[in-house]
């Protein structure tokens, strides 16, 4: 069966409990149901391969139906995540000590990036684009991550960011 996960926008321990978005998810057909962190991934089974905007929209609709309220939801397959991590896309740039790796994920695929990468503001840079995904680096700072109002200024508010630790958890549930 197809394996998938779907990275919801804006979740914390805060705003969302992960057995509920998992019950949620199992009320809506989906099997295999697991989350991962408490960053909302949830990682689901389907009976046969489906389009990711189908399955974006029913994950939507799950959380909707089931609790009332729902996140931006992209859904990406896990074997897209595993080949995102044996491709290993830092490899081809020289990260600043003391970097972290993100990937942030578009709901939509890009040809090209709306501005020439890479992109470098304070600790922060975009530094390339690959169709759905975007690849950053960062060097934390006390002020927070100003990346995020990059990413956001230059890609949207319909993004999604995951660290490159959290992304290999996810291609290997």
């Amino acid at each position: 069966m197809p394996r998938y996960v779907a990275l919801l926008r804006g979740v914390s321990p805060m705003n969302a409990k992960m057995p509920d978005l998992k019950r949620c998810f199992e009320e809506a057909g989906f099997t295999d149901v697991k989350t991962l962190l408490s960053s909302g991934n949830v990682v689901f089974s389907t009976p046969r391969s489906a389009a990711i905007a189908t399955l974006q929209k029913r994950a939507e609709k799950a959380m909707l139906d089931g609790q009332g309220y729902s996140f931006a939801t992209t859904v990406r397959s896990t074997a897209h995540l595993q080949q995102l991590i044996k491709a290993d896309p830092f490899a081809a740039f020289k990260l600043k000590p003391g970097s972290k790796r993100v990937v942030t994920f578009l709901r939509e695929p890009l040809a090209e990036s709306p501005v020439e990468l890479p992109v470098t503001h304070g600790e922060a840079c975009i530094l390339g684009l690959d169709g759905g995904e975007v690849f950053c680096s960062y060097v934390p700072e006390a002020k927070g991550p100003v990346f995020m109002h990059l990413l956001e200024k230059t890609f949207g508010k319909t993004i999604t960011t995951r660290t490159w630790d959290t992304v290999a958890k996810c291609a290997a549930a």
